[in-house]
Order: C-alpha cells, then sequence, then structure tokens
C-alpha cells in the first residue's frame, strides 16, 4: 500500500508547474489554478505571505514540509493568472528548502479517495483538508443550505481563521465550495451569522435579487465586518467595518430580523471590564450602521454561560395558538427563554442545558428556512488529528429545535431532521418483546458500521439497560434515571413511563436523542473498525422493548 501511494504522488507532481526558488521567496507568473503547498504534520510553522504585482494578497502560518510532505494544501491563485506573483518565506532566511516542493497546479488532488478516510465521518460534514471549527452564517438562499465554518485551509490545527463554505440541496449531501472569506485589513475572520436581506433594506442587491449578507469578526482589530454575495458563491466587502470594537474580547455577531418593529437586531458577544459575559444588542434599518440597544449580562470565570457564539432566535411553543418565545444561547448551548421587543430580551427561565454531551460547541441555526423550520449543527470537536489524517473536525447532523410545554416546564426539544431517513439503506425490526439477564441477545445479527437505532423500552423491574454499540456501552441505570456513555452522565426521565432513544452512529462517536428529544447527548469517541457488533441485556430485571428498529445508513459523500 505504501507503494502504490508513493507511485500515486510521483504520477500527481507531474501534473506541477515548477517556480523560481530563491532563499527566502518564489517567483512566478501565474498559469494555473492552485497553489499546491506541502504539509508535514507537526513540523514547525512557517510564516509565508503571497503577493501579487507587488500587493499582499494572502498571508498564513503552515507546517510547511521540507521532504516527505503528508498531505497538500490548496490555495486558490486563479483568479491572477499572466501576473507575476511572489511567496515569501518570513523569517527563515536562506531555508529554500522549505519552499522547494510548492508548485502550481490544475487538480485539487492528494493520494488516497478522497472522503473514505478511516477516520473521516460519513454521514457528518468535514472540511476535504485542513481544520474546522464553529458553524458560521447558516442560511437558506437561492435553493441551497449554506453552511460556512471556521477554517484553517493549511493546517489540522486551529489557526489562520477563514470562513469556509458548504452547500446542499438536502441538509444531508454537502459540496465543498471554494474560501467565501480570507483574512483582511481586520484581521482573521472569526465566527458570525448570515441573512438574506428580502426587502434589499441594504441597498447591496436589487428587490429582484436580494442580497446574501455575512457577518463576522475581523479578529485584528476587533470590529465587526460584513461581506455580501448576490450569486451564493463569490463575496465583497466594504471599505470599511460596520461596528467598531466595544470592549476587549467582542466577537460573533448574529443578526436577526425583527418583523414587529422594522429593524434588524445584532447580538454580539462582549465581555465587560468585570469580567462577566455578556450580549450586546444593536439595531439597524440597512445592515450597515448599527446602534447599541441593550445588555443582557450572562456568567464570569469558569460560569460559561453566555460566553461567546450567540444564537437569538423566535419559536412558537408547541401546541399553543399563536404563543411565540425568544430563545437565547451561547457557545457552551445553556439558554434562556423569554420575551423580545426589538431592543430588550427579558428572560423567563436561564440556564437551562441544550446539551449533556461531550465536546458539542458553538452551534448555530439556519436562517431564512425555507419550511420555517428551526434547524441546527454544531461543532463535533473529532479526534481526527491521527494517523496522517489530512482533516481534522466535523459538524453534528442536522437538527430540528421546538419548543414543548414538558413536566419540568418550557424546553427546547431536539430532533434529527427528516432527511436523514433518506440515508437508510436497510432495515430490521425487533417486535415487542421482553427481556431477561438471561434473554439471547436480540442483535446478535447486526453487523453494521453506520447505523441509526430507534428504541422505546418499559424498564420494568430492571436494574440497569445496556445497549452495545460496537464496544461503546450505553447504560440507562433506572433508580436515578440516568443514561452513561463512555463516562459521560446526564438524565433521562421517562415520558408517560417508556424510555425513547435515537441514536446515530458514525466512525468517530454517537449523538443520542431521548426523553422525547428533551435531552442531546453528542460523543465524540473512535470506533474499532473492526468491531461492527451490537447487543441488547438488562441486568438486575426484566424490562419490555417495545419498539426497535435498527437501520444500516449509507455515507453522504459520492
Amino acid at each position: 500500500m505504501k507503494r502504490i501511494q508513493l507511485l500515486a504522488f510521483a504520477a500527481f507532481l507531474f501534473v506541477f508547474t515548477a517556480v523560481d526558488a530563491q532563499d527566502n521567496g518564489l517567483s512566478m507568473t501565474g498559469e494555473k489554478n492552485w497553489l499546491a503547498l506541502p504539509v508535514k504534520n507537526g513540523a514547525q510553522k512557517k510564516n509565508l505571505e503571497l503577493w501579487v504585482e507587488g500587493e499582499r494578497k494572502r498571508w498564513f502560518d503552515m507546517e510547511l514540509a521540507e521532504e516527505d510532505p503528508d498531505w497538500y494544501a490548496y490555495l486558490d491563485i486563479s483568479d491572477w493568472k499572466g501576473k507575476s506573483m511572489e511567496l515569501r518565506l518570513l523569517g527563515a532566511e536562506g531555508d529554500a528548502r522549505a519552499l522547494s516542493q510548492v508548485r502550481q497546479s490544475d487538480q485539487d488532488t492528494n493520494p488516497g479517495e478522497l472522503y473514505r478516510e478511516r477516520l473521516r465521518g460519513q454521514f457528518h460534514f468535514s472540511p476535504k483538508r485542513g481544520w474546522l471549527n464553529d458553524p458560521n452564517g447558516l442560511v437558506y438562499y437561492q435553493g441551497e443550505y449554506h453552511l460556512f465554518f471556521q477554517h484553517n485551509p493549511y493546517g489540522r490545527q486551529w489557526g489562520n481563521m477563514h470562513w469556509g463554505h458548504a452547500v446542499s440541496k438536502d441538509l444531508v449531501h454537502w459540496k465543498e465550495l471554494d474560501i467565501a472569506l480570507y483574512p483582511d485589513q481586520l484581521g482573521p475572520q472569526f465566527s458570525g451569522g448570515a441573512v438574506v436581506d428580502e426587502q434589499n433594506t441594504s441597498g447591496l442587491g436589487t428587490a429582484d435579487n436580494p442580497p446574501l449578507v455575512l457577518f463576522y469578526t475581523g479578529a485584528g482589530t476587533w470590529e465587526q465586518g460584513l461581506a455580501w454575495s448576490t450569486d451564493g458563491r463569490n463575496f465583497q466587502k466594504p471599505p470599511r467595518p460596520i461596528v467598531p470594537q466595544i470592549n476587549k474580547d467582542n466577537r460573533d455577531p448574529k443578526v436577526v430580523w425583527h418583523e414587529p418593529t422594522g429593524k434588524w437586531v445584532m447580538v454580539l458577544y462582549v465581555e465587560e471590564d468585570s469580567g462577566h459575559y455578556s450580549m450586546h444588542f444593536l439595531t439597524s434599518a440597512d445592515l450597515k450602521n448599527w446602534r447599541p440597544a441593550s445588555v443582557f449580562t450572562g456568567g464570569i470565570g469558569n460560569d460559561r454561560y453566555l460566553f461567546e457564539c450567540p444564537e437569538f432566535f423566535e419559536l412558537p411553543v408547541e401546541g399553543s395558538d399563536g404563543e411565540t418565545k425568544w430563545v437565547l444561547t451561547g457557545a457552551n448551548s445553556q439558554y434562556a427563554i423569554g420575551s423580545f421587543d426589538g431592543e430588550t430580551f427579558t428572560p423567563e427561565a436561564e440556564r437551562l442545558n441544550g446539551q449533556r454531551g461531550r465536546e458539542f460547541y458553538a452551534a448555530q441555526t439556519f436562517s431564512n428556512e425555507p419550511k420555517g423550520r428551526r434547524i441546527e449543527i454544531g461543532w463535533r470537536r473529532t479526534h481526527t488529528d491521527q494517523e496522517g489524517m489530512p482533516f481534522n473536525q466535523s459538524m453534528s447532523i442536522p437538527m430540528e429545535l421546538k419548543l414543548v410545554r414538558l413536566e419540568e416546564g418550557l424546553r427546547l426539544t431536539r430532533t434529527p431532521v427528516v432527511e436523514l431517513e433518506s440515508l437508510r439503506k436497510s432495515a430490521r425490526r425487533l417486535e415487542s418483546t421482553r427481556l431477561s439477564p438471561g434473554s439471547a441477545n436480540p442483535l446478535a445479527e447486526v453487523e453494521l458500521e453506520l447505523v441509526e437505532i430507534r428504541m422505546e423500552l418499559e424498564p420494568g423491574d430492571a436494574r440497569q439497560i445496556v445497549l452495545n454499540v460496537r464496544g461503546l456501552d450505553i447504560i440507562y441505570n433506572t433508580a436515578n434515571s440516568e443514561l452513561s456513555v463512555d463516562g459521560v452522565i446526564a438524565q433521562a426521565p421517562l415520558r408517560g413511563g417508556k424510555l425513547d432513544l435515537i441514536l446515530y452512529v458514525d466512525r468517530t462517536g454517537v449523538e443520542l436523542f431521548a426523553s422525547k428529544g428533551s435531552l442531546f447527548m453528542p460523543v465524540n469517541y473512535n470506533f474499532n473498525a473492526a468491531n461492527q457488533s451490537y447487543s441488547l441485556k438488562t441486568k438486575g430485571g426484566t424490562a419490555r422493548i417495545t419498539r426497535l428498529d435498527v437501520y444500516e445508513l449509507q455515507s453522504i459523500w459520492k
């Protein structure tokens, strides 16, 4: 296999166009679409700049390979064909070896089959190569769901924050596009949101072709920037930021339309002088000129309530005629429910837990969703910087949020979007049955890698119900109504005397939904590829399984 990969690498090098190496840089004329940059995972980082006809266009650091690269990162140079360019290596005089393998190329390719790498989630979005974190600017525009994301195209660790970009027709199958936003005079492009300016209040589009407008933080000046597009692919920026720095660590603008007042509302995370985390509300008539409206204060220090990455939306209360509430969240998914008059958020319930899993962060929801649903995707911190992988981290599956009155009060619920059912390849159904400690394993014949499980049970007098998924125990302790997965523990109350579970199993972990969606429990976990077995048993008594459906899932990557 190693020899095959080396031969593939040799063939791959023939598509390159050579450049003129000097001590501190490469001079070239733009001829091809990409500049292929060799990466060595774990190597010392080098600072590079790309200059085009005397103007600095790109700047970044990366683990530049001097020999035997692990993979190639690709920098788009297609706009500069026929122009003179120079790739400068900073602070490394005489180190021409570090640039000796940089080439121009018309192919974006690496050895191995893209999207089939061993640690690649098969129904969770991840970038072709490089690092991913927070979802940004989730929006539906011109017939597509747009997923922007924090992205380092030049390495598989955090840094060089760009806005990556992917689109989907169905929320399931994603196509990664070119970088949407590169670092600019404001600095790296930190997180933010997006809206469709349907009424063209900004004047950045037309009534017939309203603009898609992105909002981001420039992490050099800590000002808030704007970018817009009228085709969903190419983005422009105005000459100046739209919101000046308010205080240290202000970032992550989320913008929504408030219909009753006919104004745009921006929610901006700000760390106050006291150290408290807060959400500042600003309003605008045109998306370009903003004024302060109010401040809502969260936690401080290790109390991460309303710390960074705000999300703000209105939802109807299920089963109530016309009643709606506003929901305000921070990066850890703790949330408040209340009312909003266009300037001030007034809470009715606070510090509610939106998720009880591990390494789920910075979730955002789609604006302009065509069916009127509130669909959420979050960042899953997966353990994928291993085994020479050329990518790292992924997104969650998309989930629909609702506001439901439960025994404990008004709460958000999460359920997988119905579109995920399109991934089902085959199904196994277990009819209602009693399960005792000595019972045969009802899942003995299941040997699958990618799985969706839907189960409903009555605990009876069993002390524990244990679902083993490819070596990972999912344990329900009946005495205290707790679910435990790989050391992560959460309350999962019975609803109507039953426990309902929905479980999605991918290569890098599980996402578990329980108690009618009031518990969302994502757990990152790298499964052993050789173990594709499943089992279900009870301890200390008998339980009744009233429904058990197992679906084999197919990959989203084509």
